[in-house]
């Protein structure tokens, strides 16, 4: 049987109008001032759901929520885990 012919492959060029990709500064590790309310706000709702089981009908204002201190509580936890995604 026959050797096939080897092809030359030419080397690509891409166009010239194209523009260079712009150099994007790499974001560095996120602060101290971003940490502490993010983990704070978390700690704070479970601490805030915690006290609503425990001392939730001997505390006037929190017994007058009712129901709605669960929603305060899982807000705060919500918030601080939205801030989780910037954190880096």
């Amino acid at each position: 049987m026959p050797k096939s012919k080897v092809r030359k492959k030419t080397a690509y060029t891409p166009p010239a109008d194209r523009r260079t990709p712009v150099k994007v500064r790499a974001a560095g590790p996120s602060g101290l001032a971003w940490k502490i309310p993010m983990f704070g706000l978390m700690l704070l709702g479970l601490v805030w759901l915690l006290v609503n089981y425990i001392a939730g009908d001997k505390i006037s204002w929190m017994a007058d929520l009712g129901n709605w201190n669960f929603a305060g509580g899982f807000a705060l936890m919500i918030a601080g885990l939205l801030m989780t995604m910037r954190w880096r």
